[in-house]
């Protein structure tokens, strides 16, 4: 099962514990400016790097808005993944992006 939060909550939450953080966007925009210790996996080839996630542990998915980490959300989650879609994306972090 796939669930949403939002980027207030996310935001919290990453101030309270470290968190398994996945954005889903493409390298290059990764590189323009990500979240805090986020790893880059790609929507576009996901289901070639899925195996490189901890299926262990509960994933955060970003990309920009929301869209494509809703996308990735369902397909992880239906590949048996605890993932959480963070709703809002890049565009909603209070912060300045890392680069």
């Amino acid at each position: 099962m796939n669930s949403t939060i939002t980027m207030a909550d996310f935001y919290q939450l990453t101030k309270q514990k470290t968190l398994e953080i996945i954005d889903v966007r493409e390298d290059y925009e990764y590189q323009m400016g990500h979240i805090p210790h986020a790893k880059n996996f790609p929507l576009s080839n996901l289901g070639e790097t899925m195996s490189e996630l901890d299926s262990e542990k509960e994933l955060y998915l970003v990309c920009q808005s929301g869209a494509r980490s809703e996308n990735a959300s369902a397909f992880l989650s239906s590949q048996g993944y605890n993932v959480i879609n963070v709703s809002g994306g890049t565009m909603a972090w209070p912060e300045a992006l890392h680069r």
